[in-house]
């Protein structure tokens, strides 16, 4: 079962972005006349080919700039590969008993896309050398505790985080954005024993897997993700778990939401010193937002906004301090390829708007609106989410005036925004 209810997003069911209403709404008429025929699992596998299906803008816009991306697009297929397996049961399946995706290869190829992106390199993130360290840390555990394995539960649990956090020192970063973000991918974190607590988690269910692969675990355990600024993932005996510990337990899709959504906003281009509302701030510096309706607005968040949006003008799509719009781009296309959340098609329709893909931004937007009008969805009540609608308003309308005009052109920095400048980092 999808995360946006009982029938599968109407984005999944369209083969272009670029296809007439008529088309679309016929296709999504013939999907549904079968879907509920369906197991969750075969329904899974047949949309396994929807990646395919999107017409995501990344790629063929660094492309057209010159950027090759062929390594780029091999390890968005390497994505696609895993997720694919994730049907509606395996969506909501713990990360220490997953047996579908492999998570930690997954997680290699959202790093490898974005090495990609920013290195240039001919040569791929070596995928399955990175893999073959979980197997060296578990081989390595068990030469230095295997007495553990004949004691307790929680003695095997107890030596095992003793190992991760004392003896090879992996540690916890509370950094989210760009100053550290080596952090957000397995394979620094891995080199460097220093990363988020989603990668921390990601590791210790790694070893959990290769241990009960071995045949040394033979009880339950689950991974206590911690949500506050400072503990460490641990694992605990589930047999003996309290009710209170549910709302710890990390899901393969939810544990990939969270790298994903933590390189968006490490890296998304409209940086201030204040965590907040991502859609919100690029919206803002659009002057979709009255700015005397926003009272934490401070002069450095405008001089931020004013900093991207004269970046992107002249061609520059990252800079230091100030987000990369590559890897936030990315992060977008691969959320939306989860389904994790529509307003992820939001998001990406008004990063798409900065850069000039006005085509396209209207088609991301018109999907959004399309999960909105389905019965089950809410309507806003607070304040922040009618601040978000009316921005959303004011883009369609934006969008709508600009497509409208007799030969108007994209701007420049639609074309070499991606391209190359002497700004790499």
């Amino acid at each position: 079962m999808s995360l946006f209810g009982a029938s599968s997003p109407p984005w999944v069911l369209r083969t272009s972005l670029l296809t007439t209403p008529s088309s679309s709404s016929s296709s999504s008429s013939k999907f549904s006349k079968y879907q509920s025929c369906l197991s969750p699992r075969l329904l899974c596998r047949a949309q396994a080919n929807v990646g395919s299906d999107f017409k995501f803008v990344l790629h063929d816009a660094l492309d057209s700039s010159g950027t090759p991306t062929s390594l780029a697009r091999e390890a968005r297929e390497g994505f696609c590969s895993q997720i694919r397996h994730l049907s509606g049961i395996e969506r909501q399946t713990s990360i220490s008993i997953n047996r579908c995706v492999d998570l930690g290869k997954t997680a290699l190829y959202i790093a490898a896309e974005d090495d990609s992106l920013v290195s240039h390199s001919s040569v791929p993130l070596p995928v399955d050398a990175f893999i073959s360290r979980f197997g060296d840390l578990s081989m390595d555990y068990c030469s230095h505790y295997n007495s553990s394995f004949r004691s307790s539960p929680e003695s095997l649990l107890d030596s095992l985080e003793n190992y991760l956090y004392v003896n090879k020192a992996f540690r916890r970063t509370n950094a989210r954005h760009h100053s550290e973000p080596r952090a957000l991918y397995l394979h620094s974190v891995l080199t460097h024993r220093s990363g988020s607590p989603a990668m921390l988690s990601l590791i210790y269910s790694e070893i959990l897997k290769m241990l009960r692969l071995w045949g040394f675990l033979d009880f339950d355990v689950e991974i206590f993700f911690p949500h506050d600024r400072h503990s460490l993932p641990r694992g605990y005996h589930k047999q003996k778990s309290k009710e209170s510990d549910n709302a710890h337990i990390l899901t393969s899709q939810g544990l990939l939401v969270e790298i994903l959504r933590n390189l968006k906003d490490a890296f998304w281009p409209f940086q201030h010193d204040q965590p907040g509302n991502l859609f919100l701030r690029a919206a803002r510096a659009a002057n979709f937002i009255d700015k005397s309706n926003i009272n934490e607005d401070s002069g450095f968040q405008l001089a931020s906004a004013k900093a991207a949006q004269h970046r992107l003008d002249r061609g520059v799509w990252t800079s230091v301090h100030f987000g990369d719009m590559r890897r936030a781009l990315s992060a977008c296309e691969r959320l939306i390829l989860l389904e994790a959340d529509p307003k992820e098609l939001r998001d990406y329709s008004i990063l798409l708007y900065h850069c000039g893909f006005y085509e396209q931004s209207l088609e991301y937007l018109k999907l959004y609106q399309d999960t909105k009008s389905r019965p089950l969805r809410r309507q806003p009540s607070d304040s922040l989410a009618i601040l978000e609608e009316d921005a959303v308003e004011k883009l369609m309308i934006r969008l709508n005036l600009i497509l409208m005009e007799d030969g108007w052109s994209r701007p420049s920095y639609a074309r070499n925004f991606l391209g190359n400048n002497s700004e790499p980092w």
